[in-house]
């Protein structure tokens, strides 16, 4: 049994949730979010809380209880407070700038690369080299930082490229001469 499943999701004051079927429209003060959930889960509204049911006692249903939940859970929290991700850039030159909706990089590469923002997502960049990444989407979020680290990774010999803040790097010992 998941245990994660079992605890229901709280909504706080100013969010709005419609439930059609399997479909589920959460609107907040942060925008709008929709998911069409799986048959093998049942999603109720109960007061200010919602709960996530299994509809029969299949393998399936039980793997994916938790993952509703948390899908749900994630839904009400980007409405109402939005996520945040912060990367930070090491390396000498390497620099970042936000223009309009595209974020610019220096990275020691021959050209500058750009990275266009998909809707939802906006950016920040201090000192040129911590961006500041939110949005109401945690799963969007996370693939636009996945893309963005992936530009320059951190390389283990120097240190140098784009990591998560608070990342550990494992550094390695270069060449003995």
């Amino acid at each position: 049994m998941s245990r994660i499943g079992k605890k229901p999701v709280a909504l706080p004051k100013g969010v709005d949730v419609q439930i059609v079927d399997r479909d589920v429209e959460v609107k907040g003060k942060l925008g709008t979010l929709r998911h069409r959930f799986g048959p093998e889960v049942e999603i109720r509204r109960e007061g200010e809380e919602l709960q996530v049911n299994l509809k029969g006692p299949s393998k399936k249903a039980a793997a994916v209880w938790g993952l509703s939940r948390s899908l749900l859970f994630n839904m009400v929290k980007g409405v109402s407070e939005g996520f945040t991700k912060v990367l930070e850039i090491q390396g000498v030159g390497y620099r970042a700038a936000v223009a309009g909706k595209m974020l610019q990089f220096s990275l020691g590469y021959s050209h500058p690369v750009e990275v266009a923002l998909p809707e939802g997502i906006t950016a920040k960049v201090d000192k040129n080299t911590l961006i500041t990444l939110t949005g109401v989407d945690k799963q969007q979020l996370g693939q636009i930082c996945a893309e963005v680290r992936e530009l320059r990774p951190p390389e283990p010999y120097k240190g140098k490229g784009i990591r998560y803040v608070g990342e550990f790097v494992l550094r390695k010992e270069g060449k003995k001469k």
